[in-house]
């Protein structure tokens, strides 16, 4: 594939990711974690190639550009100390805003349910990244076939409630 092609896929994907997000799925999921969590908890996944229902939290992150708060429903799983979210902006070339944002800070806001709590984050490596991306990919497969669209590695994310 040449490489105009393959910026113009990149593009395309891009533009599709965005649109979700914004008026889509993805706004709607937050509209409703914002008013009722324990609503919102499980998300239907099956639309999107998941097994059905599976747990989500809020993450709110400040934009590193904007400096307003930016609010981002994700799939999460139970880990040791903490809670595992993918940062796989369905395979797309580079990570999402989200992880960008949370790079520049060391505590976020987390909302899991009704439970609000702020939260340090750190970025899974080597064995333990490998468990937890085999762990998320288990629950929700479509992570693996997001992994075969990006030559990028997507990050796996661990939250711990702060002190």
């Amino acid at each position: 594939m040449s490489t105009s092609n393959t910026q113009d896929n990149d593009a395309a994907w891009v533009a599709q990711l965005k649109e979700a997000s914004d008026s889509g799925w993805i706004a709607e999921h937050r509209e409703l974690y914002l008013k009722d969590g324990a609503a919102a908890h499980l998300w239907d996944s099956t639309f999107a190639g998941g097994p059905g229902p599976l747990p989500t939290l809020l993450l709110t992150t400040r934009g590193r550009k904007s400096g307003q708060d930016s609010l981002m429903p994700l799939l999460y799983g139970d880990v040791p100390g903490g809670y595992a979210i993918i940062a796989s902006k369905g395979g797309a070339p580079k990570h999402p805003a989200w992880y960008h944002n949370l790079k520049d800070q060391e505590v976020v806001e987390v909302k899991l349910g009704n439970d609000i709590f702020k939260a340090r984050w750190r970025q899974a490596e080597g064995e333990e990244r490998a468990r937890v991306w085999q762990q998320m990919a288990a629950m929700y497969p479509p992570f693996t076939d997001y992994q075969t669209k990006t030559a990028r590695e997507i990050p796996v994310i661990v939250l711990e409630r702060a002190a």
